[in-house]
């Protein structure tokens, strides 16, 4: 990769500045317009010094860099001037076809990013083009689960329109409690977690999340809205999952497992080890015994008695109590089967 240069080589206060650093300075000023060297030098880990000596090294290598004083001021590139981004190496190639586009789920979202996929690759050398056919050859990417998730996402398209648009957002909701309600909000917007997709809004009662697949008759309005200047997306889920996480009540229980138990409940629930006071009695040699928290009391029911005699409750004595109640219905019900009784009257 060449550097910038100015005849002599991007050189400031002594110090030669990394190319790697200043394409990036590049591509981030191309990318998102208007920047401050503080959001630059917290992209980049670096300090806003350096990212001062950068933009004067680009300036010096007459890249167009402008910078604009005020409140909203900062660093801007000509509109008119772009940069050729360098060709993509074989990890990053590799990376690119791994998240493709079958890892979407949806037909039509899916649809678009193949086509996007394709001109990509089309626009590599044929070197790389034809590694990539034998990569994607051997790859394949299978995004429905075993088990059937009921994700509608037949609003999707109509949010993505109104998120990239920036136009007011109208649609009926159901909330997790059944409750119907209309809204209209400021699509700020969207998140993908997992197979479920959540839209971000600006509603009259201030920063809401919806989940897509809850949403009816959802339509882009021709009103449109301003935009919060600092809103930062990542910033936002990652505070409102976090206060979530916090608000969320969890019913923890002490449970002796079986080694193969243990490996399946890693899938369920979160759980960490535990020392067992001498009041609670021996367990199993080779068992462990673990904290184990649950959403609520009903699923960890659920959970240990499907493991069956591969689990022993300990604690809390209560939830111990139940499901040993709960065994012994069950072993009187086995005794009161259809097979049985039939047996009985011939």
């Amino acid at each position: 990769m060449e550097k910038l240069q100015n005849g002599k080589g991007v050189l400031q206060g002594g110090e030669t500045v990394k190319s790697d650093r200043l394409l990036s300075v590049l591509l981030l000023l191309q990318a998102r317009g208007r920047v401050t060297e503080r959001e630059l030098a917290e992209r980049l880990e670096v300090s806003q010094r350096t990212i001062h000596r950068d933009l004067e090294a680009l300036s010096a290598s007459r890249v167009p860099v402008v910078a604009l004083r005020g409140s909203q001021g900062g660093w801007e590139l000509d509109k008119d001037w772009r940069t050729q981004v360098p060709g993509l190496d074989e990890s990053e190639l590799r990376a690119l076809l791994m998240a493709q586009p079958r890892v979407v789920g949806h037909s039509r979202l899916a649809a678009a990013a193949e086509s996007a996929l394709n001109k990509v690759m089309a626009a590599l050398p044929a070197p790389m083009r034809e590694q990539a056919a034998v990569m994607r050859e051997r790859l394949h990417v299978d995004p429905t689960t075993w088990w059937e998730t009921g994700e509608d996402l037949s609003m999707l398209s109509v949010v993505q329109d109104a998120v990239a648009r920036e136009r007011q957002l109208a649609f009926d909701y159901v909330r997790a409690d059944g409750q119907r309600s209309a809204r209209t909000v400021d699509p700020l917007g969207l998140v993908a977690k997992g197979t479920s997709w959540y839209l971000v809004a600006r509603a009259p009662g201030g920063l809401r999340t919806f989940r897509v697949s809850r949403m009816t008759g959802a339509a882009a309005l021709a009103s449109g809205f301003d935009r919060p200047p600092k809103f930062d997306l990542a910033q936002y889920w990652a505070r409102a999952t976090a206060e979530l996480e916090g608000k969320r009540k969890r019913f923890s229980v002490t449970l002796a497992l079986a080694p193969g138990a243990a490996q399946m409940l890693t899938t369920r629930c979160p759980m960490s080890p535990v020392e067992l006071s001498a009041s609670a009695g021996p367990v199993p040699e080779g068992w462990l015994t673990v904290r184990a928290e649950f959403d609520d009391e009903a699923f960890a029911r659920f959970v240990v008695l499907g493991l069956g005699r591969r689990a022993q409750a300990i604690e809390p004595a209560d939830f111990r109590r139940s499901i040993h109640e709960e065994a012994r219905q069950v072993a009187a019900q086995a005794s009161r089967s259809p097979e049985k009784n039939s047996s009985a009257t011939a």
